[in-house]
């Protein structure tokens, strides 16, 4: 999701040094993921504004995923062909005693549509402009899944509507196929369905890469009002498919955090949405909130762990002014990045990396600059502990 940071705000960046406790030290025995206690910050390495690979432009990176087989790191951008056509990267990132040492950008790849072309930009055809957001890698057949979160304009002789869309494609680029959208995903004129640049933010893979789980940003109209900087019970969606069906089989509602902060003045832009989650296992998923206010510009991001078992299943029920006749997602925090002491951007992907030399796991958050010289591409990695 692009977010309306003020270029007029003086961007002033503290270099705060950190250390991290050596890591050997630590226990030997690898935890399960599904039962995370906490995350150990190891550091921190930004990508330069406007850093070129093979004539693009490095921007907007809003997911990332990583191979374990080839040692591959997949970013996406969510560029809509405005700068270069949509499209992903391939990374090599290298991690040392004090944290990330290095990222070298390894390849790029063109998003394709089913007719063979490149994605064209809003100006060209908005009806077919893409707004991509999140990928992830299936070793089973090795593609890869992406997500858009298509286009709502509702305007007297200017309406685009087109529909968020979950795309396969192959590693270099080439349409695969899609997941058919359920009834209450497809954009409306009316307010019903999905908000305006607040759907599939979020992807990942569960069940031995049998399912596949996609967030919603955002409330559906039908659900309720938007997260505010009070408690309105602002609630979104995480929908399961089948993979080998592409059918959604269930979907549940998740309960958004308020608003970290109120902007500045009160009327103007804030937001508090989910831009990525992550499966640990056993129907828990990592599941990261994205808060910010016009008025400031680092971001609050709270990483929770969401528990989906006993939660109702909600595909046929809107959730606003349900009561207590549904379930929703059990959530926990595992942190707030306030709390870290350095400055946070625009976080908005998650992967497991390798694994450490002390056997824990490692996991890298990934921040998406707009494309602007305000924001930074921050690669952010943590010991699961």
């Amino acid at each position: 999701m692009y977010l309306h940071k003020s270029s007029s705000l003086v961007f002033i960046l503290a270099v705060v040094l950190l250390t991290s406790c050596d890591p050997s030290k630590k226990s030997m025995v690898s935890p399960k993921v599904d039962t995370i206690t906490s995350l150990h910050f190891l550091g921190e390495k930004d990508v330069p504004y406007n850093s070129l690979y093979n004539n693009t432009t490095i921007g907007g990176l809003s997911g990332i995923d990583f191979d374990s087989t080839h040692n591959i790191y997949y970013l996406i951008s969510d560029d809509r062909s405005a700068v270069n056509p949509a499209r992903f990267y391939r990374a090599a990132i290298s991690f040392s005693p004090s944290g990330i040492d290095s990222i070298h950008f390894t390849g790029v790849q063109f998003l394709l549509q089913a007719n063979g072309n490149v994605y064209p930009n809003s100006n060209a055809d908005p009806y077919h402009t893409p707004d991509p957001e999140a990928m992830r890698y299936n070793p089973t057949n090795n593609q890869l899944v992406w997500s858009s979160e298509g286009e709502r304009i509702v305007k007297a002789g200017d309406t685009v509507l087109e529909n968020p869309s979950i795309i396969m494609v192959s590693p270099d680029g080439k349409y695969l196929d899609s997941f058919p959208l359920p009834p209450n995903l497809q954009m409306q004129s009316i307010e019903k369905g999905p908000r305006q640049n607040g759907v599939f933010e979020g992807l990942t893979f569960a069940d031995n890469h049998t399912s596949l789980f996609v967030s919603v940003e955002e409330p559906l109209y039908e659900d309720g009002p938007r997260a505010d900087v009070t408690d309105n019970n602002a609630f979104i969606r995480i929908l399961k498919f089948d993979v080998t069906t592409k059918k959604n089989t269930a979907q549940y509602a998740y309960k958004l955090e308020p608003v970290a902060y109120s902007a500045n003045p009160a009327t103007a832009f804030k937001i508090n949405g989910v831009p990525d989650i992550l499966s640990l296992g056993n129907n828990k998923f990592l599941v990261i909130e994205r808060s910010f206010s016009m008025g400031r510009l680092p971001c609050t991001i709270k990483v929770f762990v969401a528990d989906l078992n006993g939660a109702t299943d909600v595909i046929k029920m809107p959730l606003k002014n349900a009561g207590t006749t549904f379930k929703p997602v059990a959530k926990k925090l595992l942190l707030n990045m306030d709390d870290l002491g350095i400055y946070i951007d625009n976080i908005e992907g998650v992967t497991f990396g390798p694994a450490l030399p002390n056997g824990h796991k490692s996991l890298l958050f990934i921040s998406d600059n707009n494309f602007s010289g305000f924001e930074r591409t921050q690669l952010l990695l943590f010991e699961v502990l």
